[in-house]
């Protein structure tokens, strides 16, 4: 930036994006028609397809574009990734601008309003598969760079990610083989949401996960019910009085060494997060503290999985072992590895009858809390402030990001920052997935504005 292309205000930015906004649409109406899965049972020429579109709206920035693959754990390629860059002045900082351009699966098309793959506009709202989660992302980041062109004062780089909504498989390996190109002072993570329509939000923290898959074993061979129930435990009773374990009477989590963070400044309203989780009227809400650090600061362990005959082919039969997997959610400040230890301990301490328990597969992922002594992170809050015209929160999400922790670990020195275009009705991953349009406008006006500041900050 220099002075002959002075900064524009957020009104001024505005005002330049409402000149361009229908071209904006279109082109992310386009990308909403690649049906782009990143999953084995999808057309995997759907995501090449969206990789070259998306490189496309790059190049016409005039950027010079590379799609890219590195390879996944198990040494087979991974889905094309879109890298671009922009040098940074002498002694600016790079941005580094992650989206991700595949999307979930369209699920069942009968509970659809509209075609998944056809982005359907209603009033304030963009209806389609990936229209909020992510291809809306990557528009915010080309669009902040198309509004600011030669008043851009950072280096920036591009890197729109094939396989997100797979579990990116090739992630770590991707960050690995291009660290060079990659390398940045701040990443932003265009894949999270506002607090509600109208108020913007920066996630400051995510909760890890970790996934323990046991079974159980209390008989060599399933045997007659009827001749031997009430004296042979069978593994589905000592599975019950397992799992019945893992919560106390409130429904919170009463494995002993799971970490929890003290609560949020913010708090959700309960009717609100009944509306949006679907609870029943007559469900009561379970775990003990205010609904915001049930969510975001305090575990939880969800059954995920059971093995057991379906009522439709069941015998009266007592069986003989029983395999089930857990999903634990980590408030920031713990550790996968911690956690297993701490459930892994927790099932044997509660074993019934002397039955045998054994440890089967185990995955996690890091939980993240932003640090709030960071500038960067208050000149981000400032922007979204002032994009939207009220003030901004920093919020937490119950679910992970657990490449966030690989960033930070390629990246030790590079202040993260998550950002986002949904709102609580955009329904992502979700049937009628949408984009709430005034939000979708202020979060690129935010990202412009956040990037003339880090030019200005150098």
């Amino acid at each position: 930036m220099t002075e002959s292309t002075p900064a524009l205000n957020s009104a001024q930015l505005h005002a330049e994006l409402d000149a361009i906004f229908d071209d904006v649409l279109t082109d992310l109406t386009d990308l909403v028609a690649i049906p782009s899965v990143a999953w084995p049972s999808f057309d995997p020429a759907q995501v090449t397809a969206s990789a070259e579109a998306v490189a496309g709206l790059a190049r016409g920035l005039g950027l010079d574009v590379d799609i890219l693959t590195a390879e996944q754990e198990d040494g087979t390629p991974g889905y094309p990734a879109v890298v671009a860059q922009i040098p940074a002045p002498e002694g600016a900082p790079t941005v580094l601008l992650y989206a991700h351009h595949d999307v979930q699966p369209p699920g069942r098309a009968e509970d659809w309003d509209t075609e998944p793959f056809v982005a359907t506009r209603k009033g304030d709202r963009l209806f389609g598969r990936g229209a909020a989660d992510d291809k809306a992302g990557i528009m915010v980041h080309l669009t902040a760079l198309r509004l600011l062109a030669d008043r851009l004062g950072v280096g920036v780089t591009l890197f729109f990610e094939g396989e997100e909504e797979a579990g990116s498989p090739s992630f770590r390996n991707f960050l690995e083989t291009y660290r060079d190109r990659l390398r940045s002072d701040v990443i932003v993570v265009a894949d999270s949401g506002n607090w509600a329509a109208g108020t913007p939000a920066l996630t400051t923290s995510l909760r890890g996960m970790c996934a323990v898959e046991f079974e159980i074993s209390t008989l060599d061979h399933a045997v007659h019910s009827g001749m031997y129930g009430g004296v042979a435990p069978d593994a589905m009773l000592a599975m019950t009085k397992v799992l019945a374990s893992l919560h106390d009477e409130n429904g919170s989590v009463a494995v002993a060494g799971l970490h929890s963070e003290p609560e949020s400044a913010i708090d959700y309203d309960e009717a609100t997060l009944r509306t949006d989780s679907g609870v029943l009227e007559s469900t009561e809400l379970i775990g003990a503290g205010t609904l915001a650090s049930r969510l975001w600061t305090q575990p939880s362990i969800t059954v995920i999985g059971l093995d057991i005959p379906d009522v439709a082919v069941s015998s009266n039969t007592l069986q003989s072992s029983l395999r089930a997997k857990l999903s634990i959610r980590l408030a920031p400040g713990d550790t996968p590895a911690s956690a297993v230890r701490a459930v892994e301990e927790h099932l044997r301490a509660n074993l019934p009858f002397g039955a045998q328990l054994s440890i089967g597969d185990t995955e996690g992922g890091s939980p993240w809390r932003a640090d709030d002594s960071d500038p960067v992170v208050q000149t981000a809050r400032q922007a979204l402030s002032d994009a939207w015209g009220t003030e901004s929160v920093e919020m937490g999400i119950g679910g992970s990001i657990p490449f966030i922790a690989d960033l930070l670990e390629v990246f030790p020195g590079a202040s993260i920052l998550v950002t986002g275009v949904e709102d609580p009705d955009a329904r992502a991953h979700s049937a009628n997935e949408s984009l709430y349009l005034p939000d979708f406008r202020a979060a690129i006006v935010a990202e412009a504005l956040l990037l003339q500041r880090l030019g200005e900050n150098r």
